[in-house]
């Protein structure tokens, strides 16, 4: 595996998973948060945005973290790997919270810079409805998805994986689930 994308909701560890993945396997790590965000949160314009996108994309190899569905369609494609972490609501909101408070008015490693961190309600607001609203959509895309997928539903579950990665050979990874697992997955709504 040249290309891992790695998905799932704000809070859900795609950075620090992104992060260890890298080092076990050498591949370069892509945050698309740094990439996406302009000085003071301003988000660029689209089309900038998703020619930077296609710049990233076509790099050989990588290991890309981040939702950004506006441009899913252009880093898909791509992927050889999708890693979903699908971790429960009260898991990523306590992570965000704690987050916030642990780096706020400073920039994150992970960010732009001058993307100070600041407790942001419309966010906690996404996060709250991510399993209900986002959730399906991505299931969706994902289940037309022909490489390796991979579903995540719990940090135990995210750390056995990178403890499998021990024997890492260059080009190979653990298998995960068909692509058809993420139908399965639909149902998760409450938690």
């Amino acid at each position: 595996m040249d290309r891992v994308l790695i998905v799932g909701c704000s809070g859900a560890g795609k950075t620090a998973f992104a992060l260890r993945l890298g080092e076990k396997t050498g591949l370069p790590v892509v945050h698309l948060d740094r990439e996406f965000w302009r000085p003071g949160w301003t988000e660029p314009a689209m089309a900038v945005w998703r020619h930077q996108v296609e710049e990233l994309a076509a790099q050989p190899r990588w290991i890309m973290d981040g939702e950004f569905r506006n441009s899913l369609d252009l880093r898909l494609p791509r992927a050889d790997m999708v890693i979903f972490l699908d971790m429960p609501r009260w898991l990523s909101l306590a992570r965000v919270v704690r987050r916030t408070v642990r780096h706020f008015g400073r920039t994150r490693g992970d960010m732009a810079p001058g993307c100070t961190e600041r407790f942001d309600w419309a966010f906690m607001k996404y996060i709250w409805k991510y399993q209900r609203k986002v959730r399906p959509r991505l299931c969706a895309k994902l289940a037309e998805f022909r490489g390796n997928l991979i579903v995540l539903r719990s940090p135990a579950e995210a750390e056995a994986y990178l403890a499998r990665l021990g024997g890492f050979v260059a080009g190979t990874m653990p298998a995960g689930s068909t692509p058809d697992a993420c139908s399965q997955l639909l149902p998760r709504t409450s938690d």
